[in-house]
């Protein structure tokens, strides 16, 4: 076998392997999906290689990559853009230029990343603040937060906290001629883990007067003890976020320590005097039965006392709000979630949709069928378009 022969074979293996990707029938736009994962890929297994030889961390790797995305804060004739920090913490501010006689509304904005990237800054973000001042007339804080390798919980959650904190100040309000009466929170991914998680603490904190009105969630993680919900099996390996990769962004978060991904993925990290969380994450009776179909409940199996003892976060409702209870729930705002049939993270929104539908808040819920997890970024196809349009809608009609 000749020399051109073999790298033939070689790059038609690599080719093959990059760019097939089996997808259900009705994802729109299949060969742009194919291309994307086809990216992600490439660039996911370049950290992997990188970090085997030794050169860096994985994610911060990865963070290199997706720091290539973004912008300066560049204002034009629609809206004024400043980078600032609140309390300490780096934010992106967006404000209408056109002149209004009444207070706008004010959006917090928590971008995702899987814990360990992303940015205000980067162009996704930038894109969707600015389409918020637009359509909604609206002053939008794109914050940012300490990531992991670096970072870890709870570093990340107190960022979001303490700038959130600080937005809500009725001087901080003024000064941007927010209504104090419409603020919403809205995140996607990690960052709607952290909206969620921020909007749980901010009910019982005595010093913040000014609630939030809204909270909206986007495909977001909401739990970390059961990794074997039917969106984890039916989406193990579906674009663009697997369920190994998921594990490690989760033990990532609380510590470079690979054996508690390793526990994560045979989901045997919970601990025994742990085992009354379960309840608050039982698919079997917070899954509707379209999506437990063909799937039967298995009480994960516990783990030793060690990993919790080292790590704890992971059960903190801080890191998990799905964790909270009812009593934490029924105090929540006016709240509206998107979850997408492709997507590992499918069942946390759902299951948390379900929970605050028990405890009495008003929920809408807006499941993709054919989305999978990123959608609302993935400028240029048609589901971030349509994604968009139904989620600034709703902020429109209730913010």
């Amino acid at each position: 076998m000749g020399r051109k022969t073999i790298l033939l074979l070689i790059v038609g293996v690599l080719g093959a392997y990059y760019v097939y990707t089996p997808l259900p029938d009705n994802v729109e736009e299949p060969w742009k999906l194919v291309l994307m994962n086809a990216h992600v890929k490439i660039i996911t297994n370049l950290a992997l290689f990188a970090e085997l030889l030794g050169i860096d961390h994985f994610l911060n790797i990865l963070t290199l990559f997706m720091g290539l995305q973004e912008v300066p804060p560049t204002s034009d004739e629609n809206v004024t853009v400043m980078d600032t920090t609140f309390n300490n913490v780096p934010v992106r501010v967006y404000v209408p230029k056109r002149k209004s006689e009444t207070l706008r509304r004010g959006l917090f904005y928590i971008h995702g990343g899987g814990g360990f990237s992303g940015s205000a800054a980067l162009l996704t973000y930038d894109f969707l603040s600015r389409r918020t001042v637009d359509r909604l007339d609206a002053v939008v804080i794109s914050t940012n937060y300490r990531l992991a390798p670096k970072y870890h919980f709870p570093d990340q959650f107190e960022d979001v906290y303490n700038a959130l904190r600080w937005f809500l100040r009725q001087d901080v309000l003024d000064k941007y001629g927010v209504d104090p009466e419409r603020v919403g929170i809205s995140g996607d991914s990690a960052g709607g883990n952290l909206a969620a998680a921020v909007t749980q603490q901010l009910i019982d904190d005595p010093d913040v007067k000014i609630k939030l009105k809204t909270q909206s969630l986007i495909y977001p993680a909401l739990q970390t003890l059961d990794m074997d919900l039917p969106s984890y099996q039916e989406n193990s390996h579906f674009p663009v976020l697997s369920k190994s990769l998921i594990a490690r962004l989760w033990s990532e978060m609380f510590t470079t320590d690979r054996s508690l991904e390793e526990a994560m993925l045979v989901n045997q990290h919970v601990p025994v005097e742990s085992s009354h969380l379960f309840k608050y994450v039982n698919w079997s009776s917070l899954l509707p039965e379209k999506f437990k179909r063909g799937y039967f409940y298995n009480s994960p199996t516990l783990g030793s006392s060690e990993l919790a003892k080292k790590y704890p976060g992971f059960l903190d409702v801080r890191a998990a709000p799905l964790l909270a209870d009812d009593d934490k729930l029924r105090s929540l705002p006016l709240t509206y979630v998107i979850t997408c049939q492709y997507d590992v993270l499918r069942d946390d929104g759902i299951m948390y949709v379900t929970r605050l539908r028990n405890a009495g808040v008003r929920v809408t819920h807006n499941h993709i069928e054919d989305g999978l997890h990123g959608a609302l970024s993935y400028h240029g196809f048609k589901i971030a378009y349509r994604t968009e349009n139904q989620y600034m809608n709703w902020l429109r009609e209730n913010l």
